[in-house]
């Protein structure tokens, strides 16, 4: 038995004696199967082939990235946040071996994992047994789309403290689920923002911007736009962390976010108005 992971999404599913008929994240409007069709690995074969690597980055005090190379999958990073009441892991990879692990209890473990949607789910449950099987924290109205449930899965409604100075709050568009983690002693008390692609920094990354496929272009409607600004309203932050490497806004994000927005619905009303 092997739990099988979709080399296109990254997502583990649950062990089976033979891989999956499909992945269900892929068959998903919002993602796709790769050109090459269905096609499955498993972390043993990924460590014994000895091609991959987790590499650290500090992105900021307390914050860390953690991101595999070669590129696997979609190729996004893990934040860990380090706090005064444990370290909490923000989205998933899919990689994990024990250079990963010994490097992350060298920065004080993994107390609580949350993920800002199931594109990100990945090996989200090795990555909690690998760390004294640490909650991992899922929106409810996202339960449809996990593909390797456990006991360490916890789930909650709209938003939830896993202790005191983290809040992950479900603020929808992606997913119904979709959401961001607010860390108010982040960029040095000024407030941080981690977003996984519920809102995805730009190119000119003094903007976001708001998708229900970023592979297959898929725009949202102005009422998912318009929830997720009010979700965010009653919380400060500076900075605002992306899903990838470098995909940072470090000045004024709050007010990029509610720019963005507006300048999003602006479109919207004149593609309406044509």
């Amino acid at each position: 038995m092997s739990a099988y992971i979709c080399r296109t999404c990254g997502v583990q599913h649950a062990e089976s004696a033979e891989p999956p008929q499909n992945c269900i994240i892929c068959d998903d409007e919002r993602q796709y199967v790769g050109w090459g069709g269905q096609q499955w690995t498993t972390l043993d074969a990924m460590r014994s082939g000895g091609a991959f690597e987790n590499l650290f980055l500090n992105v900021q005090p307390d914050l860390t990235a953690i991101f595999t190379r070669p590129r696997m999958a979609i190729g996004q990073r893990a934040l860990l946040v380090q706090t005064p009441n444990g370290n909490f892991l923000w989205d998933c990879i899919t990689y994990i071996d024990d250079a990963t692990i010994e490097r992350v209890n060298a920065l004080g473990g993994i107390a609580g994992i949350s993920v800002s949607h199931p594109h990100f789910y990945d090996c989200m449950v090795e990555w909690s047994h690998a760390f004294d099987r640490a909650p991992i924290y899922l929106p409810e109205v996202d339960r449809e789309w996990v593909t390797r449930s456990d006991p360490v899965i916890q789930y909650y409604e709209d938003t939830i403290e896993p202790w005191p100075g983290l809040t992950v709050i479900r603020c929808g568009g992606h997913f119904e689920g979709s959401g961001v983690l607010h860390w108010p002693a982040g960029a040095s008390g000024r407030g941080a923002l981690l977003t996984g692609d519920t809102i995805a920094v730009a190119q000119d990354r003094r903007w976001v911007t708001f998708m229900r496929s970023y592979p297959n272009y898929i725009p949202l409607p102005g009422s998912a736009i318009d929830g997720i600004v009010k979700a965010l309203r009653p919380y400060t932050f500076e900075h605002l962390y992306g899903g990838w490497v470098g995909t940072d806004v470090l000045e004024d994000a709050k007010n990029a976010v509610e720019r963005s927005a507006e300048r999003y619905m602006g479109w919207i009303k004149r593609a309406r108005a044509d």
